[in-house]
């Protein structure tokens, strides 16, 4: 769903620059032939040690029912504790923007919504800063091509908390935003998308969007453990979770809620998962066309990459329209996955055949999970007489040779997620240096006679592309395979070649002075945000990169600096790299604070102002939320520092304890806490609706 998932995704993929292109990629080995639950039961097994899960589920649709299905969990290294699994209802994250996408393919089929149409027709409300807005159709909500910067989530992935907040401000959070490209330029994943076509469905329909989704989708489908988080937090089925943990940790976490229901918020079974792909397949939900036209390569229309298959190609809700290995059969394959911060999902269908796989996991990796699916429906398409061909692919046939001198005007600064210093010399030698990545060595390509640049060992390769917006970009391509999950192509836009910016050095030294040296905490996050469980491995991140991270010329990461207080936002990638982009301004108060707003509508505020905590002269103290309901941290000293604190929590409201490394000792969002020892240099915040009154006592 975020920044933070997708990096995990690709780094564990090896799709990203700094792990894949400088490392040697094996070759599949031959396996012997097995049927479809032994391919079920490895694949997932494999897909489950492969991304550190718990646990995972499989379900394989056919002939009108499950053929087969499954749950498993991980087995703990010896002298490590068991994580218990829980039951089998899993968060399906962003494998529900297909439910989303099918309500809307419904609405076109009816004739009630056109999908050329703009969104302002069906939805007069929304409106943005950018006038560009009103070129946005339903259609490019649905293959991420709106160019909307892209999540827009702030108060959105909650703990045991079934609110809309983030569904209810997206209209006022994108009214104070632009654009960052053309409506239709190309596609890059975008999840605000999916919540406008959810309100896009809601005004035509007149109806409330879980209601639209059970009549017209989860009853026609015969779903039966198909649920929205409100339905988990007040029924019988809350037991029946998977259950979910931090990393390396022994006690379940409160449940995994998203409140952008239409965009991630849908929780199931991997048997019903698999049921309503099949259901797509039969006709049950749509007609044949429609799902044709789900199908059809979207991604295409705009700016894309024109050699090989990647693991990515749009369709209207699809991650991928054409993949592997199933395209190299002729065999139309229709792929969407789903990461929560603790779920991941995999949905493939093949709807010549009649055919939808589901793998469900808590922990792990959702591409892993695809994969997994993909062996179970190779298995089942073995059983009826059909082979897969999953010969990896190669790159072509080329030799060291002498490179055009013309090609190191290329070298510069690239970038996307990651910034990239690039240097060409005239040997024709291609360095990669990460500039925020200070633990990552320089990769060493060589100019080969097909125009590329290749590492070592001849795997993977680098080529710069001009495409037709005039912008250059860093393109990949490798190929990636494992044991018991099969291959996996990238052939993408990695990153942009940044546009030269001059700036004065003061001014450059003023911003990588402020985002080298200023932590931040979130300020308007609702109180049972993961954020808040978040902040541990974010302050260890800063603290790993302090000092150590590099900065383009004029830029601070990818972000152009415009003044002392603004940066904006510049890439132009399709596909994920160039995804959740934001402008950034900082501000200081009347007191003195220092404010950082990003454009999502995201608000921190430096650390190093906030108050001590201190308790009165009753040993007692109260904390108020004030009308903007903006949290209040404190920093914990010596002379509070192993006092025991009893918190009165008021309702709609919870409080945060963190210790000198940023992690969590005592949460009554967590584990209902209302007492906790207060550590040496410690950070607590308390958040809440406005009003909330929190009564300390200190002992």
């Amino acid at each position: 769903m975020n920044t933070k998932q997708m990096r995990k995704k690709l780094s564990a993929l090896l799709l990203v620059l700094a792990l894949s292109l400088s490392l040697s990629v094996p070759a599949l080995a031959a396996e012997e032939t097995k049927d479809l639950k032994t391919a079920a039961q490895e694949a997932s097994a494999a897909a489950m040690t492969y991304g550190g899960a718990t646990q995972i589920s499989w379900a394989l649709w056919q002939n009108g029912e499950i053929a087969v299905s499954g749950s498993q969990a991980n087995t703990p290294a010896e002298g490590q504790p068991q994580q218990p699994a829980g039951g089998d209802i899993y968060g399906i994250g962003s494998v529900s923007k297909i439910y989303t996408t099918t309500a809307v393919m419904q609405l076109a089929e009816a004739g009630k919504l056109d999908l050329d149409q703009p969104v302002v027709k069906y939805l007069p409300e929304f409106k943005m800063a950018d006038p560009r807005y009103k070129d946005i159709t339903v259609r490019m909500l649905l293959n991420h091509s709106s160019g909307l910067m892209g999540s827009s989530m702030g108060s959105g992935l909650l703990f045991d908390d079934a609110s809309s907040f983030a569904t209810d401000q997206l209209l006022e959070r994108l009214a104070s935003q632009r654009l960052k490209a053309d409506p239709g330029a190309y596609s890059v994943y975008c999840n605000d998308g999916f919540t406008l076509a959810q309100l896009v469905v809601e005004a035509v329909t007149d109806t409330n969007f879980q209601d639209r989704l059970h009549s017209h989708i989860f009853d026609p489908a015969g779903l039966k453990k198909t649920y929205f988080p409100d339905e988990l937090l007040t029924g019988g089925a809350k037991s029946d979770i998977a259950r979910i943990y931090q990393a390396g940790g022994t006690r379940p976490l409160p449940l995994d809620c998203l409140g952008v229901v239409g965009t991630g918020g849908i929780y199931a079974t991997a048997e019903d998962l698999a049921a309503f792909g099949g259901a797509l397949t039969k006709e049950t939900l749509l007609k044949k066309d429609s799902l044709k036209a789900m199908a059809a390569p979207e991604y295409a229309k705009g700016i894309w990459p024109e050699r090989g298959p990647d693991a990515l190609s749009f369709g209207l809700g699809w991650d991928s329209v054409d993949w592997f290995p199933f395209s190299q059969s002729g065999i139309s394959a229709l792929v969407k996955g789903g990461d929560t911060q603790y779920y991941h999902a995999g949905l493939v269908i093949l709807p010549e055949h009649g055919m939808a796989a589901a793998v469900l996991s808590s922990g792990g990796v959702s591409t892993y999970n695809e994969m997994a699916a993909s062996q179970m429906l190779i298995a089942a398409l073995r059983e009826k007489g059909v082979n897969v061909d999953e010969s990896p692919i190669v790159l072509p046939e080329a030799k060291p040779a002498a490179m055009p001198k013309e090609l190191t005007e290329l070298s510069g600064y690239y970038g996307s997620l990651y910034v990239y210093k690039v240097d060409i010399t005239e040997s024709g030698k291609l360095t990669m240096h990460y500039l925020n990545m200070p633990q990552v060595p320089d990769s060493v390509f060589t100019y080969y006679s097909d125009g590329s640049f290749r590492d070592e060992n001849n795997v993977s390769a680098l080529r710069l592309v001009k495409e037709d917006n005039g912008q250059t970009y860093l393109h990949q391509q490798a190929f990636t395979s494992l044991p018991s999950l099969g291959g996996l192509p990238s052939s993408n836009y990695a990153a942009m070649k940044l546009p030269e910016h001059t700036i004065s050095s003061e001014l450059q030294q003023h911003w990588e002075k402020l985002m080298s040296k200023t932590a931040v905490l979130p300020m308007n996050e609702r109180y049972s945000a993961q954020t808040y469980l978040s902040l541990g491995a974010i302050f260890a991140a800063e603290a790993a990169l302090e000092g150590k991270a590099e900065f383009a010329p004029g830029y601070v990461g990818a972000l152009q600096i415009v003044d002392k207080d603004h940066a904006r936002y510049v890439p132009q990638v399709p596909g994920n790299a160039g995804r959740d982009g934001y402008d950034l301004e900082f501000r200081r108060d009347e007191q003195g604070n220092l404010w950082l707003h990003q454009s999502n509508s995201m608000l921190s505020m430096d650390m190093s102002t906030i108050p001590t905590l201190a308790a009165g002269e009753d040993n007692r103290a109260v904390c108020t939320i004030q009308p903007d309901g903006y949290a209040c941290w404190y920093h914990i000293d010596g002379t509070a520092a192993g006092k025991k604190l009893t918190v009165q929590l008021p309702e709609n409201a919870g409080f945060w304890l963190y210790d000198s490394k940023g992690t969590v000792t005592a949460s009554s969002v967590l584990w209902n806490d209302s007492f906790a020892e207060l550590p040496e240099d410690g950070l607590i915040v308390f958040a809440g609706d406005p009003g909330a009154e929190f009564r300390l006592t200190f002992q």
